[in-house]
């Protein structure tokens, strides 16, 4: 009998601390996606130029890896908003491009970040409700996510459409396929620190609203 209220306990404690890390997650992407938001629309009222793709990426892993370096203590959370506003100030230009660039721009952008919180809240509340473990899409999308990224650089050299579109619709799926994985660990108790898993989804979430703007704008777009 006590080794059964031994059993029932930790379980009890066990998805107490996966609810915490559910509900934290989400309080803080919530958080950092007002945070990218403000940072966007600075960059758009300033009317700030592109930053050199280079920058961006050096800008981007360097935040990264210091947010990783840093997710155990007090400081990651400045590290996640340091990452979520640089990369939300990376937009402004790219929102500016779109909104000024086609006729029907604001439309573009605005179907972009709605197709964007529907698929967030559509696979998010398919993995929490069937409660299915997806760890058997990590290798997959780890080696996905690699040729995706190095087809993005190619497109930085090479402009040729067809690439650049292809490399969109890949994002989106393998993004796609993040938020159900990262959702999935911890429900599952993988995922355990909530600073990273905000920083998983929200990098998710970027890749598809940019993914979606760039095929919403090639195939939907009217150019001025």
């Amino acid at each position: 009998m006590t080794s059964i209220n031994i059993l029932s306990g930790q379980r009890l404690e066990s998805i107490l601390a996966t609810n915490a890390v559910l509900r934290n997650t989400y309080i803080l992407l919530g958080l950092t996606m007002l945070f990218s938001a403000i940072a966007a629309g600075i960059a758009m009222l300033s009317n700030a130029p592109p930053l050199n793709p280079f920058i961006t990426l050096i800008g981007y892993f360097g935040l990264l890896f210091l947010t990783n370096f840093l997710r155990n203590s007090g400081w990651g959370l400045f590290s996640v908003f340091a990452l979520t506003g640089f990369m939300g100030y990376t937009l402004g230009p790219i929102l500016n491009h779109y909104i000024h660039g086609f006729s029907n721009g604001q439309e573009l952008v605005l179907m972009s970040l709605g197709a964007t919180g529907l698929i967030f809240f559509a696979l998010s509340g398919y993995a929490l409700i069937t409660r299915k473990d997806f760890s058997f899409m990590s290798g997959f999308l780890m080696v996905g996510m690699i040729v995706a990224f190095l087809a993005s650089i190619a497109t930085l050299f090479f402009h040729i459409p067809a690439l650049m579109l292809t490399v969109s619709a890949v994002f989106v799926l393998l993004s796609s396929g993040v938020i159900l994985l990262q959702t999935s660990q911890i429900i599952h108790g993988g995922e355990t620190n909530y600073i990273m898993a905000t920083v998983t989804l929200y990098v998710s979430l970027y890749n598809i609203f940019l993914s979606l703007l760039n095929l919403l704008g090639a195939f939907s777009g009217n150019r001025d």
